[in-house]
């Protein structure tokens, strides 16, 4: 079972698309899955589009209540859902998509096909045809990487730790949020999706990264990053992944259908 992830807030221009196109990426791959929504707290027609799509996908809609918990929050409970809720642990996928359509869906299938091909977490890099990235972005990944180190673990050169589409294999995710308390407390995109990536290289055999390509919607509401708030956030991270190893690949164990 593949598990689709998406944390949303105030993202009724862009939510109703990603749907869409996940349930033809979907279709036209054949696995099974289910779409979870976080709704935290928005307060534009979010639900109301989610709505709309009940009948027609595997989805499901979770609710932070009256007042947003923030990113970090509403990830880790999409993800301790996936954990809680998937029958095979050893072969099921979370995968954690935007809900402001910037990733390209079409990553999905990559990433489901690396971790059958026995990776444990599948990490993402952006890519525009020509590899034509906007600067921005080419300095942002390269801050990230500097900013946090090198990690002392066989994690792909192009792996962005500040990117947030990413796939983890449940066993993992149960490893990671094996207790109550949370994990992730980091404040802001970029932070938390560096945080996860460190923690979760603890209980991880093989990293792999596939290219994702930026994709490039009408921007109904102006983008809410802020460069030098984000790149401030990531500064308290710093030395994250220094010392985060990947344990040392086991024989394979067969699970039961």
């Amino acid at each position: 079972m593949i598990y689709l992830c998406i944390p949303a807030h105030n993202e009724a221009p862009t939510i109703g698309i990603l749907l869409w196109k996940i349930r033809k990426v979907m279709a036209e791959f054949g696995r099974d899955y289910e779409i979870l929504v976080l709704d935290d707290g928005s307060t534009d027609e979010t639900r109301e589009v989610l709505n709309r799509y009940r009948r027609s996908l595997p989805l499901r809609i979770l609710a932070s209540g009256d007042s947003p918990v923030g990113y970090a929050a509403a990830t880790e409970r999409l993800l301790r859902e996936a954990s809680r809720v998937a029958r095979y642990p050893k072969r099921d996928l979370a995968i954690l998509l935007q809900g402001d359509f910037t990733e390209d869906p079409e990553a999905i299938v990559a990433m489901i096909k690396a971790v059958e091909g026995g990776a444990d977490v599948v990490t993402s890099h952006l890519s525009r045809p020509g590899d034509a990235l906007p600067l921005a972005l080419r300095l942002t990944g390269w801050l990230g990487r500097r900013l946090l180190g090198k990690p002392d673990t066989p994690v792909p050169v192009e792996t962005d730790p500040l990117s947030s589409l990413r796939g983890y294999r449940v066993m993992v995710l149960r490893r990671l949020f094996k207790g109550k308390e949370p994990v992730l407390d980091a404040a802001g995109r970029w932070s938390v999706s560096a945080q996860l990536l460190a923690l979760s290289l603890p209980h991880t055999r093989r990293v792999e990264s596939v290219a994702c390509r930026l994709e490039a919607v009408p921007r109904s509401r102006p983008s809410r990053l802020r460069l030098v708030q984000a790149l401030q956030s990531l500064l308290p991270l710093r030395g994250l992944f220094r010392g985060a190893t990947v344990r040392p690949p086991r024989a394979p164990v067969r699970e039961a259908a």
